[in-house]
């Protein structure tokens, strides 16, 4: 679907002796739980003649971007055979991706539309919709559980994960699968990054695996990188068929930590829900009082364990330093930030840096997401209240050390003015003792 490589999985991954997955069973039941996604709001909006599709492949695609509110200069590229249309996929012939927070596009040019959006309950589900079909039968989105085979434990254990990954790719396209491949993250090695992907917008001089081929002599796998640093795709194929003429390097960045922090979210909220109610179940057995807090020693577990792993990946750690060089578009910059919650000082969640790390202010913007705003209440209160001590310096470990005050206070700033939970749970706390700012007005709260 939206991706074997590119998008398209708590629980400790549990290979069921009826070969389902975990997550296929109560509590869970992913699929036989109907979602409430944004593809259920666009079939409703498809039934009452609201939405239509017309013209070309191409604009059926633009018209779903639309309505999705996925903007196209996020367009990233991706020519390997890694997905279920790979007998399309060629480098003369790529697979596009387009992402929003909520929402992940694929596109292969005379291929079908794979799309994967975020239930806040599920995580990622998967469909597919035919531009012929929308066009000439009325659209109809199916739910494609063929997907789950690569985004249903495959490259991300125990959960529908959403994904991307670098390999060595031939020039037809082919993976060398026997030379390895690494599932990408915020955390991936700079230069081990985008085997099978076009990468336009970077000027720098460390090299990464994009923009050129593999080969086999003997067995033996024979790559260099490219010194090539191209703005756009137009040297390697025809973008005529496309929205966009970029492969953003930002963009991928950007979706690679997204992805990341997506599947962290899921993990820890089907993990979560499937302790309480394993907590449930006993509670009324021995006829306890029925509780949604963690009681048990081994549902506490799991909620601290979920609680670290979220605010890892939530604040960046062990994030990959990023090379000078990295430019990217303008255009993808701009339609990214743009409405992103902003403190009144003008701070936000999605500013941009780009040298040494990705974001000023480095804590992940899908704790906006509905998946983060619909973590079962007591796990997110847990998280919040993690949160908070570390950026009001309460937590003394070294976890989060490589953040300094100021980066911390703009943080909390940001949270405590625009974050629904953040600001209930969070009262009128604000100073981070460490701050400048706190320095020169004792007791002053920043505004």
């Amino acid at each position: 679907m939206v991706s074997a490589v590119a998008v398209v999985g708590v629980l400790a991954p549990v290979a069921r002796a009826d070969g389902g997955a975990d997550y296929e069973q109560p509590p869970i039941a992913y699929s036989a739980t109907a979602p409430k996604d944004a593809v259920v709001r666009l079939q409703e909006q498809i039934k009452r003649g609201e939405l239509q599709f017309r013209g070309s492949d191409l604009d059926v695609l633009q018209t779903l971007l639309r309505a999705l509110d996925v903007p196209a200069p996020s367009q990233v590229v991706v020519f390997s055979k890694t997905s279920l249309q790979r007998g399309r996929i060629r480098p003369k012939n790529p697979r596009a991706i387009y992402f929003s927070d909520t929402a992940y596009v694929g596109w292969v040019p005379g291929g079908l539309i794979e799309v994967a959006t975020i239930d806040p309950q599920l995580g990622p589900v998967f469909y597919s919709l035919d531009p012929q079909a929308a066009r000439e039968a009325g659209p109809k989105f199916h739910r494609d559980t063929d997907c789950l085979r690569c985004h249903g434990d495959m490259f991300v254990r125990g959960i529908p994960a959403v994904f991307a990954r670098s390999l060595f790719p031939t020039a037809t396209g082919e993976m060398l699968l026997r030379h390895g491949s690494t599932v990408v993250d915020d955390r991936t090695p700079f230069e081990t990054r985008w085997g099978g992907w076009y990468v336009t917008g970077y000027t720098g001089k460390l090299p990464h695996r994009g923009n050129t081929f593999a080969t086999e002599e003997n067995d033996q796998l024979v790559f260099e990188a490219t010194g090539r640093r191209p703005e756009n795709v137009r040297d390697y194929f025809d973008p005529k068929n496309y929205p966009c003429d970029t492969s953003d390097i930002v963009a991928l960045l950007v979706i690679e930590h997204q992805m990341a922090m997506q599947n962290s979210l899921t993990r820890a909220g089907l993990g979560a829900r499937k302790m309480l109610a394993y907590q449930k179940g006993l509670q009324l057995t021995f006829k306890e009082p029925v509780t949604d807090e963690p009681a048990y020693d081994s549902v506490k577990s799991v909620f601290a364990s979920a609680v670290e792993d979220v605010l890892d990946h939530l604040l960046f750690r062990e994030e990959a330093a990023l090379p000078d060089g990295v430019v990217g578009s303008e255009r993808f910059r701009q339609t990214f930030g743009e409405k992103a919650p902003r403190s009144s000082k003008g701070h936000s969640l999605k500013e941009l840096v780009l040298r040494g790390h990705m974001f000023a202010n480095r804590c992940s913007y899908l704790i906006y997401s509905p998946s983060f705003r619909e973590l079962p209440p007591s796990l997110k209160s847990r998280i919040l209240t993690r949160l908070q001590d570390v950026l009001l310096n309460r937590d003394r470990s070294s976890r989060f050390a490589y953040l300094p005050a100021d980066e911390k206070q703009r943080i909390y700033d940001i949270l405590r003015e625009t974050h629904p939970d953040a600001k209930a749970q969070w009262g009128g706390e604000g100073t981070n003792p460490e701050n400048s700012y706190a320095r020169r007005r004792p007791g002053a709260i920043p505004a």
